[in-house]
């Protein structure tokens, strides 16, 4: 009885195992298959990269959106949204955006944002190039007449007896050419996104401007959005246009990712400035022409070596006129060679004058970019003159002068003959003594001067008198 008894409780303890068994194996397999949903739901959520430009469209910008364009394209992403908020910039790097928009395929909202924020300029262009072109409220986007340096600003008055639209000279042509390139650029862009080409013809011409709501009214824009989270509310479910095919749009629950410029970015954007790459070239000059006068210094010739390769890459960013590189170049060489030619001013004078125009030269007139002001370049030239010719007459001063220690020093150096035995005369020079010899007869308390250094044995003659 008792056997019996002890059997039953074990398979009844036995077939209550089995049954937390599988249980917990069911729990084990249900919270699993929670955890695969929650992935697999995870991974199929869309991606959208958010890339923020604030400031003047240069090199940097560009390379910038490049970068995120295709870390975008790379990872499969289902929208690239560009904030935008800037002034304008220069032509090129604002064509370069916008092939990029076009040979994408993934597209792109760009969205002038946050309020506040302005596409001016090159700002216009992007926007109109964009698959999708929205605006943030109280925003606004135009002013696209390209600026062409030392042209007359749009709507400017012709000169007193001219006719109106009389070109003035040939920076008119240059300018009026720039204006109808880049009116017909964005009338295609307008067409090519079916936008408002009229409202894009008068933003070149006569650098018109709109806000947000006067912009979506006026079919320039295709919606106003508050932030990114309204603007991809919007856009859920909308169809666009991505090469020569439709993509609808599936942003529902998507990942959001923003993308801001590091300081390599800023760094590029730094040295995008032509006042800037003017002034590292310049220093670059001084730090070289400090090591050519006092060589074995190390640090200014380090130091004015990377400051030249930084301006000659910062000027490779922009759109420079090589000629203009070339006189400023030559004019630092020849306030170099004035310091050891004796030319009286006139190579350093020409120098100075070769610097200013070639700085005047520097920046393309049809780039799009401010040059460097002509206050900037003669107050750049005074101070490079002083530089140049102060640190060059002080060492060559410096070259000149007698030496004053060592062996050479000790030459015309007066002393006292201290002792006179039969080895010889012995003289306190400089504070030290020496042994001397003279070809004439020696006394102790005669006054001598030093003529020559033979060793450790100085050749004098009586002071007043000269060495035969």
């Amino acid at each position: 009885m008792m056997g019996r008894s002890h059997d039953g409780a074990g398979t009844g303890m036995r077939t209550a195992l089995d049954r937390m068994g599988r249980a917990a194996a069911a729990a084990a397999l249900a919270l699993a298959a929670c955890v695969g949903w929650g992935a697999a739901a995870r991974a199929e959520a869309p991606r959208v990269d958010v890339l923020v430009i604030d400031g003047m469209i240069n090199p940097a910008t560009a390379e910038f959106f490049e970068r995120g364009l295709a870390q975008a394209q790379a990872h499969n992403a289902a929208l690239v949204v560009l904030q935008l908020d800037t002034p304008g910039g220069l032509d090129t790097s604002m064509r370069a955006i916008i092939k990029d928009i076009l040979a994408s395929n993934v597209p792109v909202a760009t969205w002038v944002g946050p309020s506040g924020a302005r596409a001016a300029s090159a700002g216009t262009y992007i926007l109109y190039a964009s698959q999708v072109a929205a605006m943030a409220p109280a925003s606004n986007l135009g002013a696209a007449t390209p600026i062409a340096i030392g042209a007359a600003s749009p709507g400017a008055q012709p000169p007193a007896g001219g006719a109106p639209g009389a070109a003035a000279g040939p920076i008119d042509t240059l300018h009026e050419k720039a204006v109808n390139d880049a009116a017909a650029f964005l009338r295609s862009l307008a067409q090519l996104r079916g936008r408002n080409a009229e409202f894009a013809e008068r933003a070149v011409r006569q650098a018109h401007s709109m806000s947000a709501r006067e912009a979506l009214r006026a079919g320039v824009i295709d919606l106003i959005a508050k932030d990114i989270d309204d603007l991809l509310r919007q856009l859920d479910g909308r169809e666009v246009t991505l090469g020569a095919s439709k993509v609808r749009l599936a942003l529902d629950g998507a990942q959001v990712t923003t993308v801001t410029p590091d300081w390599r970015t800023g760094l590029l954007a730094v040295l995008s400035n032509p006042t800037v790459a003017l002034v590292l070239m310049m220093l670059g000059v001084y730090g070289l022409f400090a090591e050519i006068v006092h060589p074995g210094a190390a640090l200014p010739g380090i130091a004015g070596g990377i400051c030249l390769l930084l301006a000659l890459y910062a000027l490779h960013l922009l759109p420079v006129n090589w000629a203009g590189v070339g006189l400023i170049l030559l004019g630092a060489a020849l306030m170099i060679a004035e310091v050891f030619l004796p030319t009286f001013g006139v190579v350093g004078i020409g120098g100075i004058v070769a610097l200013v125009v070639g700085g005047m030269m520097l920046i393309s007139p049809d780039a799009g970019v401010s040059a460097v002001p002509v206050p900037f370049l003669l107050g750049l030239a005074a101070v490079t003159a002083a530089a140049i010719f102060g640190l060059g007459t002080f060492v060559l001063r410096a070259r000149r002068r007698p030496v004053v220690s060592g062996g050479e020093g000790l030459v015309g150096a007066p002393g006292v003959v201290t002792a006179v035995d039969e080895e010889g005369a012995w003289a306190r020079v400089q504070g030290a003594s020496w042994r001397v010899r003279s070809a004439q007869p020696l006394a102790a308390g005669t006054a001598v001067r030093v003529d020559r250094v033979d060793g450790l044995t100085l050749e004098v003659s009586a002071a007043g008198q000269s060495r035969s």
